[in-house]
């Protein structure tokens, strides 16, 4: 096929640099891997049969484009119960990466601006530029807390959308609730819309997980079950938001993804009967146990949430720190993955404790040049 054939829009990115890590990882003997951003462990027993079920007695077909209502119904009366009945709507969607996609189909005019946090989830940028939407990077190193201030001086007439992380992949950083509150109603005075894309809710170890959409009931919610229990092959998300922006992403849904996957909808609805609580805490603990090891060897800001530190290089870029590491079989995420600088690198901790042990020896041996 001649490159001729293709299309702009899929000439403005490169493919994946994290899946560029997974491909070597899969090339390598025993790899210490701390690149891979998925819990470690398994999908629940219970949820599992439920998909097994589901299978077995023939629920296979195209499922309800807005969802399933064994699934829909449960999220709708959770969320009804955080923020209020009636306030809020939701839909099943492919993955929060799929929910995504559908917001910024539907709420993103080409030449429109998209405010995004860097370092920020690999594809934030790419996918604004998909649609036509010109990225706005907002810097937040050294401590990548969100400048409200900044914000609001980034804000022009062309500005359509805001997008936040909290707990933030590559960070870990959670946004405090007075950060939240700050960008709520910044976004609501400017009539801006705010997205939350709330993967990593359940991973919050220091303090109750706060969303924007408290503050602002417009914000538009992207959750999903895949870091929660697991469920990342699975691609098995939903949005909530005003009832308009989701009837009108829901339209977009029946022309793209049609729907999200049958039999992981009813598993998803045992999913929601299922307690994480326990590798809540487990991650808690590899969190502390990866701080002290790499303590007095990186500079660290301390992530409250999610299963990622992003540690600035001790010397070199980020790249070069990365390439160091691989060397000795430990595999990371270099932080120009993530961001206009390259000056860190991102650890994953969904790892058990004894491939944490390895990381965190050689970590300490490469710690000087």
């Amino acid at each position: 096929m001649s490159t001729t054939w293709l299309a702009e829009r899929s000439l403005g990115f490169d493919s994946s640099g994290i899946r560029k890590v997974f491909d070597l990882a899969a090339r390598m003997e025993n790899p210490i891997n701390l690149s891979i951003g998925q819990p470690d462990f398994e999908v629940p027993k219970e949820v599992r049969e439920a998909y097994v079920d589901a299978a077995q007695s023939g629920k296979n077909g195209y499922a309800l484009t807005q969802g399933m209502p064994v699934l829909l119904e449960k999220l709708q009366a959770q969320i009804d119960q955080e923020y209020g009945a009636g306030n809020r709507e939701a839909f099943v969607c492919s993955g929060t990466s799929g929910g995504l996609v559908l917001a910024l189909l539907t709420l993103v005019n080409p030449g429109e601006e998209v405010i995004i946090f860097d370092p920020y989830f690999v594809m934030y940028t790419s996918l604004v530029k998909l649609v036509g939407g010109q990225p706005v990077l907002i810097d937040t190193y050294p401590d990548f807390r969100l400048d409200v201030d900044k914000v609001a001086a980034a804000i022009t007439s062309r500005t359509k959308m805001i997008i936040v992380n909290s707990p933030a992949n590559p960070t870990g950083v959670c946004a405090s609730t007075e950060e939240l509150r700050g960008l709520a109603e910044l976004a609501a005075k400017n009539n801006v819309v705010l997205v939350s894309d709330e993967i990593y809710r359940e991973f919050v170890f220091d303090e109750p997980f706060c969303s924007p959409a408290v503050f602002n009931p417009q914000t538009l919610v992207i959750d999903g079950f895949s870091k929660s229990h697991a469920m990342t092959g699975w691609r098995l998300g939903f949005v909530h938001g005003p009832p308009s922006v989701i009837e009108a992403m829901v339209k977009v849904q029946q022309f793209t993804f049609v729907c999200a996957p049958q039999p992981a909808q009813w598993a998803g609805a045992a999913a929601m009967d299922y307690d994480v609580q326990s590798h809540v805490t487990q991650y808690r603990e590899r969190r502390d146990m990866m701080l002290d090891g790499l303590a007095g060897h990186y500079e660290i800001a301390r992530p409250g949430g999610a299963f990622y530190l992003f540690p600035r290089a001790p010397w070199g870029t980020g790249t070069e720190f990365v390439e160091r590491a691989i060397d000795e079989n430990l595999l990371m995420i270099p932080g120009g993955i993530f961001s206009e600088r390259d000056t860190h690198f991102r650890i994953s901790y969904a790892a058990s404790p004894e491939t944490l042990e390895r990381g965190i020896e050689v970590l300490q041996r490469i710690a000087t040049r």
